[in-house]
């Protein structure tokens, strides 16, 4: 039995500004979300992102080809109404921070870190206010307290739409601090995926290439820097 997909029913896609926000119109009716909410946007930018995916719908709507409306469905249905414990998770990662845990060997894994690493830890240190611990080996590490409220009270700044994006570049990364450098714009988010790619990088180096693994690796790559240009609209 093949799938039932909606079928695409509307001529018309347009954008009304609705109070604060923006809502996206099929033929003049505004969208709503899975749970029935209106779909309001709080930027333009994001509106006219969303309106351009329901305008390139052909036959059928194919909900993986709308990251944008999935994101946005997210935020409003979600994150809005469960925002202290999305913040507790990806706030969590300050504690486990991928930049903090290095390899004792060899050597030159070792090193690669310490380049790729060091200067994210420091601008943590930095600009956050929060510097961390590095342990070499798997050993569970524990951070300053201090350092763990500061990046807590940085994520609880965050409004729904904006957390919805970090909690996508910080779960793909393994990095609170990797997810906060890619919105505060300290590196690109191209930059900012190869730096945690580090080890992964250098297994395929000495195993050489799997393709599933390949495969799974840029499918997380493609969501990452969708989760940037979502955030992007928000500003």
């Amino acid at each position: 039995m093949s799938e039932w997909k909606p079928k695409r029913f509307w001529q018309d896609v347009s954008i009304s500004k609705v109070g604060k926000g923006y809502a996206v119109l099929l033929d003049g009716r505004g969208v709503n979300t899975p749970a029935k909410a209106p779909l309001i946007l709080p930027t333009l930018k994001l509106a006219e992102a969303v309106a351009e995916e329901w305008r390139a719908q052909i036959d059928v709507v194919d909900p993986a080809a709308m990251p944008f409306t999935g994101a946005a469905n997210a935020a409003l249905d979600k994150v809005t109404h469960r925002f202290e414990e999305v913040a507790g998770l990806v706030s969590a990662y300050a504690e486990t921070d991928l930049f903090c845990y290095r390899a004792e060997a060899p050597r030159e894994l070792v090193e690669r870190q310490q380049r790729a690493w060091d200067p994210m830890l420091d601008w943590s240190r930095g600009a956050l206010n929060a510097p961390l611990n590095i342990a070499h080996g798997v050993m569970f590490i524990r951070q300053p307290q201090k350092s763990i409220n500061a990046l807590r009270f940085r994520v609880n700044k965050f409004n729904p739409f904006e957390l919805t994006a970090l909690y996508d570049l910080v779960g793909l990364s393994g990095s609170l601090v990797a997810g906060l450098a890619v919105v505060d714009g300290h590196e690109a988010p191209e930059s900012v995926w190869d730096i945690c790619q580090v080890d992964e990088t250098w297994q395929k180096e000495q195993w050489g290439q799997d393709e599933i693994a390949e495969e799974l690796t840029l499918g997380k790559r493609t969501k990452f820097l969708q989760a940037f240009k979502f955030f992007a609209t928000l500003r």
